[in-house]
């Protein structure tokens, strides 16, 4: 599909997701969660992609919340049908990739952007970050997995507070509580991304895949994370890369993953 509202980028095994629409700092639209979602997608099933780094353009936004005009008339099925298809979509979607996701958050990551930030597999967050769940201001709830993620990260005392008010918290407390994992300058943000994300391309992307699955099961209802890490772990002995990592350590010298 044509991209109008994000920038690509593929470089040495890490793809940079940009979610481009500056004048709108960056809010998300019905179409641009369709663009993330392809780009998402594409960036998984490409075996020269070992690591996604998703950012916003400019100085001002990682992504200001969702476009409030799109949904501002809704009624109580369109609101369900819209948190629905939106979590399927994206939301649920990246939290699931079995490509590593790291959500890049350079100014304000508001409503649904600190949503989508939530969902990637962990954070980085510029010295200028702002972040926060503003919907009840508005007379809704976070729909797109605010209220479940957001708790997981920083305990439910903290969430509850963060979600009641309303209100913003800076780079600093979100390191505090457990958000993000570091904190830098704006002009550092993306070289510390892709600093992370050469570590992670150094291990099997397989068993980092396996990794992915068997935590977010610790936190499904209904999963016994404990049996998904069984299952997971048994997996690996079948995979070339279990028999490139083991001979490599044994033999004292570098692993060449063949990433299956």
């Amino acid at each position: 599909m044509n991209l109008d509202n994000i920038l690509l980028e593929n470089k040495n095994g890490i793809a940079t997701i940009t979610i481009n629409r500056p004048s709108k700092l960056n809010a998300l639209n019905k179409q641009t969660i369709k663009e993330l979602h392809h780009a998402f997608k594409d960036a998984d099933s490409d075996p020269n992609v070992k690591v996604i780094i998703i950012t916003g353009s400019g100085e001002k936004a990682f992504v200001a919340g969702a476009d409030i005009s799109e949904f501002a008339d809704f009624s109580v099925s369109e609101g369900e049908q819209l948190a629905s298809e939106g979590q399927a979509l994206l939301f649920d979607f990246v939290a699931n990739l079995s490509t590593p996701v790291i959500a890049a958050v350079n100014g304000f990551a508001l409503g649904g952007g600190l949503e989508l930030a939530l969902a990637a597999h962990f954070r980085l967050a510029s010295d200028n970050a702002k972040m926060g769940l503003p919907e009840v201001s508005l007379g809704v709830i976070p729909g797109y997995g605010g209220t479940q993620r957001l708790p997981q990260l920083v305990g439910k005392g903290r969430a509850m507070e963060l979600i009641m008010t309303a209100g913003m918290i800076d780079a600093n407390t979100a390191l505090n509580y457990g958000l993000v994992n570091h904190v830098t300058t704006q002009e550092d943000l993306l070289p510390l991304a892709e600093k992370i994300a050469s570590k992670i391309m150094r291990n099997s992307s397989v068993a980092i895949a396996s990794a992915i699955s068997s935590i977010n099961a610790g936190f499904e209802d209904g999963e016994n994370g404990f049996d998904t890490e069984v299952t997971e772990f048994g997996k690996c002995f079948g995979t070339a890369d279990f028999k490139e990592g083991t001979q490599a350590f044994l033999q004292k010298k570098k692993p060449n993953f063949p990433g299956n």
